[in-house]
């Protein structure tokens, strides 16, 4: 069992897999063509028949979540619902199509005519600093997911929930839909916790964005596949460059603080990568186990070039410097390709030896593209699922998705979701691929025989 579901198991009544409610549904659903949930639908935390017997001893009930998708009859009345939208964090692809997603469907199946997308974030919701809300509707939103990016903005940074609540209740929104990561949600859930305090009708229900693909429980996030795709690419520019000069190093600094999906994914999907580091492992740098020896090991047996692939949050203990902390209390990684950069060309040139650097730093690229192939129908889905929940009566909650193929939708308390950061499992199946697309377990070791011996 992983240190998250113990850490469940062991205080399951401050862990609730329940979703806030506001109150009774009474009032029928104009929604149409519609196969609605029941009323107490769940759907199993996991496909695991083994760790549900084993969760479900221990927490004394099976580990469900609720089913997410449209009720009969739903808690607020569209005729009197003000929504309020907010994008906030870093950039995503598919940030547009979850905002266009919750417009036409609280549009078309609800009806709702007074939608503000509210700027940059949570400070759109602080009165001193001026922004003003825009009025969203289908025609504003129509080609919207042609762009990466957000069109209403983002930003960082902790802001007041008293201060937020009473512009809520200022502007009479009874609806807000939170698109952010974990700090985000961190921050939605606060508001929900504070409007059920106060006894007001509501509903706070964000929706999943991390590109990194940290949060817990809810399946994988939107505009992570656009993100591996757009990084595979990369990496095999990395590798023609590095093939293309006598031990060449094609370099590459991929997004991931404290947990490396991107990276792990984008080398087994493109296996010409030597070396993945990431951090959830540690790894050396100097010293007969240290990637410098592991790379004189590759060019030593016959390989004319290597690419290496880094995340954002590997390395950080070799870095020398205090670290520093962003708007939103994150830790700013400290520079982890660049110390790479200088010590690889370093190290070969006080060895006498040939060795080019070609670094490559594509995060920024990666993260403003448009949603692309499926991921743009997870986006609209979430968005969709989103309304559903919200309107229902939902609050302090966030969509999700269980399932193989991520097709059943579920509704999962923010608490649960922000319980710690997701991370790469050391003895997963995804990792054990990268070690075997890599074979760079035998260059760190120094077991390698002949340049067959690994790719």
């Amino acid at each position: 069992m992983s240190s998250t579901l113990d850490k469940i198991a062991a205080n399951p009544s401050a862990y609730s897999f329940d979703i806030d409610v506001l109150g009774p549904c009474k009032i029928p659903s104009p929604v149409r063509h519609h196969a609605f949930v029941c009323e107490g639908e769940r759907v199993l935390m996991t496909e695991s028949v083994p760790l549900v017997k084993q969760l479900t001893e221990r927490l004394g009930h099976e580990p469900s979540f609720e089913r997410a998708g449209p009720h009969a009859k739903i808690f607020h009345d569209p005729s009197w619902t003000r929504v309020g939208i907010l994008t906030a964090g870093g950039l995503c692809p598919g940030l547009n199509n979850v905002i266009k997603g919750l417009v036409e469907i609280l549009s078309f199946d609800y009806g709702i005519k007074t939608i503000y997308g509210i700027p940059f974030g949570y400070a759109g919701l602080i009165p001193r600093y001026g922004y003003k809300p825009v009025m969203l509707d289908p025609d504003v939103v129509d080609t919207i997911h042609e762009k990466g990016g957000t069109v209403l903005g983002s930003s960082r940074g902790l802001q007041p929930t008293e201060e937020i609540v009473e512009t809520l209740v200022r502007m009479n929104i009874n609806t807000l839909f939170c698109i952010g990561g974990d700090g985000s949600l961190r921050c939605a859930r606060e508001v929900a916790e504070m409007c059920l305090a106060r006894h007001l009708s509501i509903s706070v229900v964000g929706v999943p964005k991390t590109i990194d693909n940290d949060l817990q429980f809810v399946g994988p996030s939107f505009g992570f596949e656009t993100a591996v795709a757009e990084a595979t690419n990369v990496i095999r520019n990395a590798h023609v460059e590095a093939k293309g000069t006598m031990n060449g190093v094609g370099l590459v600094k991929l997004m991931g603080r404290d947990s490396g999906f991107i990276t792990a994914y984008a080398a087994a999907a493109n296996p010409v990568v030597n070396f993945c580091l990431i951090p959830e492992t540690d790894f050396e740098l100097e010293g007969r186990h240290g990637l410098l020896a592991a790379l004189e090991r590759r060019f030593a047996h016959g390989k004319t070039h290597s690419v290496v692939v880094v995340a954002e949050g590997a390395g950080q203990r070799l870095i020398e410097g205090a670290s520093e902390k962003d708007a939103s209390g994150n830790v700013l990684k400290k520079e982890i390709g660049e110390f790479l950069r200088q010590n690889i060309t370093a190290h070969f040139k006080k060895l006498g030896e040939i060795c080019s650097v070609k670094y490559f730093d594509p995060s920024y690229m990666i993260r403003s593209v448009a949603a692309r192939g499926t991921d743009a129908i997870r986006s609209y889905m979430l968005a969709r699922n989103a309304v559903h929940a919200a309107m229902s009566g939902r609050t302090n909650c966030v969509v999700g998705t269980v399932g193989n193929l991520g097709d059943l939708y579920t509704l999962v308390p923010i608490k649960l979701a922000t319980i710690e950061r997701q991370q790469v499992r050391l003895d997963s199946d995804l990792w054990r691929s990268v070690m075997d697309a890599t074979g760079q377990e035998v260059y760190f070791k120094g077991t390698v025989k002949g340049p067959e011996m690994a790719p």
